[in-house]
């Protein structure tokens, strides 16, 4: 099982993109497959935001041609979301303490770090270098590897 990070999901959206083909077949890759994929609320809003935002996407998109790419994403096969639980404050305490320097823009991330840590999934797939500051994170660029 591993994470979907917001701008694989983006670049699969954005026809303009040249990272377009790459993420958009893993994401139909993996919406076809067997595969054990997940995403979180805020990582899927994050996507909204940016899809429909007109400084930051080339041909942004409408919030409901948004909303009904996120809801190809959630009935696909293998697809799940990744929710905090009861044991979420001991693993964001854990966290913290472990990287105690995390401050401003990268505490979205943490957020995303500590529930994969808390359902103990390990890898996610991202183009942002500042998951790298999770040692627990295995992280796979599909742009690179």
């Amino acid at each position: 099982m591993f994470v979907v990070d917001t701008n694989i999901l983006v670049y699969a959206a954005d026809g303009d993109s040249p990272a377009h083909q790459r993420c958009n077949e893993l994401i139909d890759q993996w919406a076809n497959e067997a595969t054990l994929w997940c995403s979180t609320w805020p990582i899927l809003y994050e996507f909204m935001r940016i899809a429909t935002h007109p400084r930051v996407f080339r041909s942004p998109w409408s919030t409901l041609r948004t909303w009904s790419y996120v809801e190809e994403l959630l009935n696909a096969d293998g697809f799940s979301m990744l929710s905090p639980t009861e044991r979420h404050h001991d693993f964001a305490a854990r966290t913290f303490r472990e990287l105690p320097h995390l401050a401003g823009n990268i505490l979205h991330d943490t957020h995303t770090a500590v529930l994969m840590r808390e359902h103990g999934i390990r890898t996610i797939y991202t183009h942002d270098t500042d998951f790298h500051r999770f040692p627990f994170l295995e992280i796979i660029d599909p742009l690179v590897n």
